[in-house]
């Protein structure tokens, strides 16, 4: 291990309580990603602010992609800047506020405005960049929390609490806020919504903006509290050029990296076709498996618990094995549970097993598989996080959180587009739905050339 990572390590030894502020990151931001961008505000946005459903599936849509967009480009340029300057709880801070901003904004999305649709998008897209570049900063301290060995623990153990944090705002939002039925304006557990909350108005579902924004607020303070920051290095004005000319040469030397190379492709890969299988479930289950509405949130629920239990025991298995071995069987699992989604229909399991129409096999299969998407699929990107930081220097953390931001956010079409090809040739869900494997595929082939161990090390 060089001298320069053996020296820069000032709190890896912070306390149970830093560990636990930090973890309490993902517990805060998950809502954003499982409340807003998935089961309250993306519905009603697509069924009371949008003309039609394509409208909002293409609005939605583009604006995602400009966030994506905004978030892939700065991001290698700005954690670049914080490791030259040194602290990052500035940056978080700065991103927090464009995060509570753009998620409080959306409650004034108000159905049959002249201006909802722009309201909503506008807010989406500032949350959007401020939650995304809230996490970067706050996963590159991580090496400054605990000793290498025990990184793998502490990001399973945040993503899982990150996991329980979505879905506890999604029951609660669901119980108690939105509006399940417009004709009583009652919410899905027959109540009232809370606070005042016209049902009939679907104020419910847009206060899911705000919720959140709230949420985040209240349980983020712990991070600025009582988690260290790294020292301050040097002024602002030297480090962006320095920052700057510190990213070019990392990207110009990026090839002769061999493994911190070879792992940006290979998650770049495995990301996208993990993402793709998130975006295209529940279609895929509406379509060639005929479950409703409520059985497609049952499904999410269940992979949601599955996600927090996967990444708890992938943080453990982890600490033991490393991040590869955890991040390859993750992989490798993820692969054959694409493989018993596309096997299944309403009239057959595993291609070769006929069933009754009227059988609950394919449901319960798809299930399974569904849990198994959740636990792998949470363990595969906590591991991540821990096989990132062993690429890198402690110096390069940030910057390296903010070239992986990139490589996941630059290349995120390729999945959906090749979803969308396979399915428009083919004419099939199901085979439509097979590049996904090919993606999974390719990102567990690149791991053969990375290295468990790195210059950290």
């Amino acid at each position: 291990m060089s001298e320069t990572a053996a020296t820069a390590q000032p709190h890896a030894g912070a306390d149970k309580k830093a560990r636990v502020s930090w973890m309490l990151f993902d517990w805060a931001a998950q809502p954003f990603h499982t409340v807003i961008l998935t089961f309250i505000f993306g519905p009603y946005f697509a069924h009371h602010i949008a003309a039609s459903g394509a409208e909002a599936q293409t609005w939605w849509g583009w604006a995602v992609a400009i966030g994506g967009l905004i978030i892939a480009f700065l991001a290698p340029i700005l954690g670049a800047i914080s490791d030259a300057t040194g602290p990052r709880k500035p940056y978080i801070a700065l991103f927090s506020v464009l995060a509570i901003a753009g998620a409080f904004s959306m409650f004034f999305a108000t159905p049959g405005t002249e201006n909802a649709v722009m309201i909503a998008l506008v807010g989406l897209v500032i949350a959007m960049i401020g939650f995304e570049f809230a996490a970067i900063f706050n996963n590159a301290m991580m090496p400054d929390l605990v000793s290498r060995k025990d990184l793998g623990e502490l990001s399973g153990n945040g993503w899982a609490l990150g996991y329980v944090g979505g879905v506890t705002s999604l029951i609660f939002i669901l119980a108690f806020m939105a509006t399940s039925d417009p004709e009583t304006g009652k919410t899905l557990f027959g109540f009232t919504p809370l606070f005042g909350l016209d049902g009939f108005n679907y104020e419910g579902d847009r206060a899911s903006g705000p919720f959140t924004a709230i949420w985040y607020l209240i349980f983020v303070i712990p991070l600025f509290l009582f988690v260290p920051d790294a020292a301050k290095k040097r002024a602002a004005k030297n480090a962006i050029s320095l920052g700057l000319h510190k990213l070019w040469a990392t990207i110009k030397t990026l090839p002769e990296r061999r493994s911190y190379f070879a792992f940006l492709a290979s998650s770049l890969f495995y990301r996208d076709g993990l993402n793709a299988l998130y975006a295209f479930g529940g279609i895929y289950a509406a379509g060639v498996l005929g479950l409703s509405v409520t059985q497609v949130g049952i499904f999410g629920i269940i992979a949601a618990i599955a996600g927090a239990l996967g990444a708890f025991l992938g943080g453990k298995a982890d600490k033991k094995f490393g991040p590869k071995p955890v991040v390859a069987a993750s992989c490798l699992i993820l692969v054959l549970a694409c493989l018993l989604v596309v096997s299944t229909t309403q009239t057959y399991v595993l291609f070769a097993f006929p069933v009754d129409p009227a059988s609950s096999a394919p449901l319960l299969t798809f299930y399974f598989a569904g849990t198994l998407i959740g636990a792998f699929g949470g363990s595969i990107q906590a591991a991540s996080r821990t096989l990132l930081v062993h690429q890198v220097r402690h110096e390069e953390v940030t910057e390296a959180f903010g070239l992986y931001a990139f490589s996941g956010r630059a290349t995120a079409f390729i999945g959906p587009f090749a979803v969308a090809i396979a399915t428009g040739i083919s004419g099939s869900q199901q085979i439509g739905i097979s590049p996904i494997v090919v993606l999974m595929l390719l990102g567990l082939i690149g791991l053969y050339f990375v290295k468990q161990k790195g210059p950290a090390d």
